[in-house]
């Protein structure tokens, strides 16, 4: 087994309590499984994640991606003096999903000392793949 990636004391109900009154909170992203390399949170296909064709809106996918993989990515360095940002995302949209929930599950491509490089996949209820997206962070000074 390998050694975890996680830098910081990490748990699902101090990552949930941060989303509290944001983004997150609005469109309904719950994270909901930590592992020793990845993590993951599920956001529910409503009219709050859906665009006017009544598939989910890409817009709400990169959402999730950027939550769950800067959420991941700032739980990798000692949150005392660092922080990450994000510099670039992108997501490539694999096919329209209209009821249920989505799942975004982050792991790291690329855990540097000023960047990090981290791979986000969106399944389905049925465990479909979704989208799948790539997340650049900074990580900078504290400040």
């Amino acid at each position: 087994m390998s050694k975890p990636i996680w830098s910081s004391p990490i748990s699902l109900d101090e990552l949930n309590r941060r989303c509290r009154n944001t983004l997150c909170d609005h469109l309904g992203i719950e994270f909901i499984e930590i592992s020793d390399d990845s993590l993951s949170a599920q956001m529910p296909i409503d009219q709050r994640t859906k665009q006017p064709m009544g598939i989910l809106h890409g817009g709400a996918s990169c959402a999730l991606a950027e939550t769950v993989g800067s959420a991941a990515a700032n739980y990798c360095v000692d949150q005392n003096v660092k922080v990450c940002v994000g510099l670039e995302i992108n997501v490539n949209h694999l096919r329209p999903v209209n009821i249920g929930n989505v799942v975004g599950v982050a792991r790291p491509i690329h855990l540097g000392k000023t960047t990090q490089v981290w791979e986000i996949k969106i399944y389905d209820d049925r465990k479909q793949l979704n989208a799948v997206s790539r997340l650049t962070m900074a990580v900078i000074d504290k400040k």
